[in-house]
């Protein structure tokens, strides 16, 4: 078992407090590390670097902190191995199916971030005087604070991380405690990359505590979250005044409507529902099939379920699905499922744990059929390895209910007629819609984020659209005589 350390300007450090938290495998129990146990003083000596260090690193030219991005992203490839490894065990992705595809996704989001920064353009509008000259150019927003989440330890906090640094802030990282080993896996990578003391500084503990510190503190001028509505609303009240960068989440809508094709939307619900256990923000937890294509879709789909989905040891190279991450998302999931079966739907299969496994985590990858809108699996976003399914009489029920949930993240549609695609589209209420791809499709370089109004967030991620977010415009007047 390793002891772990922080980062807080230019050095490996404990908490001020000595205490430590211990972090353990999801997938067997075990205890793999302590790590610090950070305090508001942690996390305020972490922005006072970071706002020590931000102006000489804003200074330098968009070439040359890209220089440093791509030393990250090629840091990353050398570690990938050790890196995926730490993913299975820390977070309890399977090994073979899902890890290593994340640390390979974490180089792109470095390698984007050094091509985006050198092209971060600016503006030279007319004056009213014809002996003036005008600039409007990008310049970084200072010190950005950056709390993440567990479901994607290395992408998610890549989207803010990555951009943030090569647009020329500084900032100081939050992860989330139950996958902070990642988090000090990724943080030696960009240490190995030589950034400038208190440039990138990282903060372990508990969230309501370092994570309110570093939202708070007039110290951060700008916040990054990506996690949960319920943190994701008091991110927001702490940081008041401040930039929000702020994504939260959805209930990812599936609609297969009647001329449809049937095997590439079961192909796309065992990605949408079941990828990283369902422990996702774009996971498939509402899937509304037309009641003439219902009967053949549910039978082909719980087909498919017994013949891919195969639960197990996330080391063991046959495995596609690990345990879930922490006991609260397996008492939800556990939940949702109960208070459905209790309203009426049939659990066509799955629907438990599986402890046998290797812990309590582990859960069944499980099809709800007739499932209701007063159903807590169809209100609430359950992020767990469940696919629940609804009836649907035509393409407006299914616009009905898309907009009518509090989310505005995701959404997808199946139709062999592309002009009911864009309409439905252009109709619901989301930030992405994909037509004939599943919920879980998406590519990090596109703008990524919820749709003014709903739960899901504010403002957006994805290659350039992040850097635009993390910086401010500028204007300068020359006189010229």
């Amino acid at each position: 078992m390793d002891d772990f350390r922080m980062h807080i300007d230019g050095k490996w450090v404990d908490s001020e407090s000595g205490n430590v938290f211990e972090a353990t495998s999801p997938s067997t129990g075990e205890a793999i590390g302590t790590l610090p146990e950070g305090t508001r003083e942690d996390a305020q000596r972490a922005i006072g670097a970071a706002n020590a260090a931000w102006q000489d690193w804003a200074a330098r030219s968009a070439f040359e902190r890209a220089a440093v991005m791509v030393r990250v992203a090629g840091v990353i490839q050398e570690r990938r191995d050790d890196l995926a490894r730490t993913l299975t065990l820390d977070q309890g992705k399977p090994l073979r199916a899902e890890a290593f595809d994340e640390v390979d996704e974490l180089v792109v989001y470095f390698e984007m971030a050094a091509a985006d920064a050198k092209r971060l353009e600016g503006l030279m509008p007319p004056s009213v005087d014809a002996d003036k000259r005008i600039l409007v150019y990008r310049v970084p927003r200072g010190v950005v604070g950056v709390i993440t989440p567990w479901n994607w330890p290395y992408t998610m906090p890549a989207e803010i991380v990555a951009p943030a640094l090569a647009a020329g802030n500084a900032l100081v990282w939050v992860p989330a405690p139950t996958t902070s080993v990642c988090a000090v896996k990724l943080a030696e990578c960009l240490v190995e990359a030589d950034f400038p003391a208190g440039v990138f500084n990282l903060v372990t503990g508990p969230g309501p505590v370092v994570g309110d510190e570093v939202a708070a503190n007039a110290g951060t001028h700008a916040v990054g979250f990506i996690g949960s509505i319920a943190t994701g609303h008091r991110v927001a009240e702490r940081a008041a005044g401040k930039e929000l960068l702020l994504e939260m989440g959805g209930n990812g809508p599936l609609v297969i409507l009647e001329d449809g094709d049937l095997d590439a939307a079961v192909s796309a619900t065992l990605e949408a529902c079941y990828l990283n256990a369902g422990q996702s923000c774009t996971a498939g937890e509402r899937i509304l099939v037309h009641e003439d294509a219902h009967d053949e879709y549910v039978e082909r789909l719980t087909a498919a379920v017994g013949r891919e989905i195969k639960l197990g040891d996330p080391f063991d190279d046959a495995t596609t699905m690990g345990p879930l991450n922490n006991e609260p998302t397996v008492d939800k999931t556990e939940r949702h499922v109960g208070d459905a079966a209790d309203r009426g739907a049939s659990v066509v299969t799955g629907g438990s744990r599986a402890p046998k496994l290797g812990s309590r985590l582990f859960f069944e990858p499980t099809v709800l059929d007739g499932v209701t809108e007063e159903m807590e699996v169809a209100r609430e976003e359950t992020f767990g390895p469940v696919a629940p399914i609804s009836t649907i009489r035509g393409e407006d029920e299914a616009i009905r209910i898309v907009n009518s949930s509090p989310y505005g993240l995701l959404s997808s549609v199946f139709t062999r007629d592309l002009r009911r695609g864009l309409r439905f589209a252009e109709s619901v209420r989301t930030g992405w819609v994909n037509v004939n791809e599943g919920t879980n499709y998406w590519e990090s370089h596109l703008p990524f984020g919820g749709r003014a109004g709903s739960k899901s967030g504010v403002g957006r991620v994805g290659g350039r659209f992040s850097l635009e977010r993390l910086t401010e415009l500028k204007t300068v007047v020359v006189k010229m005589r």
